[in-house]
């Protein structure tokens, strides 16, 4: 766990399970983190599995100024809302994982380029893009059938962002590859970056940057890969981290 102080120029934060709270609220302490982060010309980066339409009121509220990773790096987008990069999901995957979730009985959302879908699917699936497709799987039996058959796929890019869901991106993407894109348009590398979440899709970023911190309500697997462990996510968790290792 030993990683001496880094000079940070860039915070990515996942947003379910860490910078929300449990009624997906930003709290002031963590507010009050950002802003003092950001007056010192820290980048602030969201870094979500959520699409550009469920977190740009966030990043709003939040006055970001800088890059966001949505999708889990399926896409990056500028300060503008303008598109960096996107990768998109093959359609012949979408349509085998809506297969499995019939087989299954699974619950499942997806995410295509200009909406999320729950539970119902359009019609022309076949015509449209698509850049991640999740399972909601309570039954640990199930899941992990459902995780062997995803497996067998060399393809998909295989993680979850709580403890009974599956999420699956084309394979090479995640929160790390997007970070390294936006390091390379800022002119910073990963060294100088500190990377906090809470699920196996917040790791490849936590690994990869110079401070990697997880969540005190993460993952066991992804405190073990985290170089600190902060607060929960109900305890001003990020807060706690930006003070410790930015401000």
């Amino acid at each position: 766990m030993g990683v001496e102080q880094k000079e940070i120029k860039l915070i990515a934060l996942d947003m379910d399970g860490t910078l929300l709270n449990e009624q997906l609220e930003i709290s002031e302490g963590n507010r009050q983190a950002i802003r003092e982060a950001q007056a010192k010309g820290v980048h602030v980066v969201l870094s979500t599995g959520r699409s550009l339409l469920t977190c740009w009121d966030y990043a709003k509220s939040l006055e970001l100024n800088s890059y966001l990773v949505t999708v889990n790096g399926s896409e990056v987008w500028d300060s503008k809302g303008s598109l960096v990069e996107r990768t998109l999901l093959h359609n012949d995957h979408i349509e085998a994982m809506m297969e499995l979730t019939k087989k299954h009985g699974a619950q499942f959302w997806a995410v295509s380029t200009d909406k999320v879908w729950r539970e119902n699917f359009p019609e022309n699936c076949a015509e449209m893009e698509w850049l991640k497709f999740g399972f909601n799987i309570a039954d640990d039996e199930v899941r992990k059938l459902v995780l062997e058959e995803l497996s067998k796929n060399k393809e998909l890019e295989i993680s979850n962002s709580s403890l009974t869901n599956i999420e699956v991106n084309a394979v090479g993407i995640n929160k790390a590859r997007a970070l390294n894109r936006v390091c390379q348009e800022l002119g910073i590398t990963m060294d100088h970056v500190i990377a906090m979440g809470d699920s196996l899709n917040d790791i490849a970023m936590i690994t990869e940057a110079g401070v990697g911190v997880a969540m005190g309500n993460a993952q066991d697997v992804v405190k073990q890969a985290a170089d600190w462990v902060t607060g929960t996510n109900v305890k001003d968790g990020v807060a706690q981290a930006i003070r410790h290792w930015v401000l």
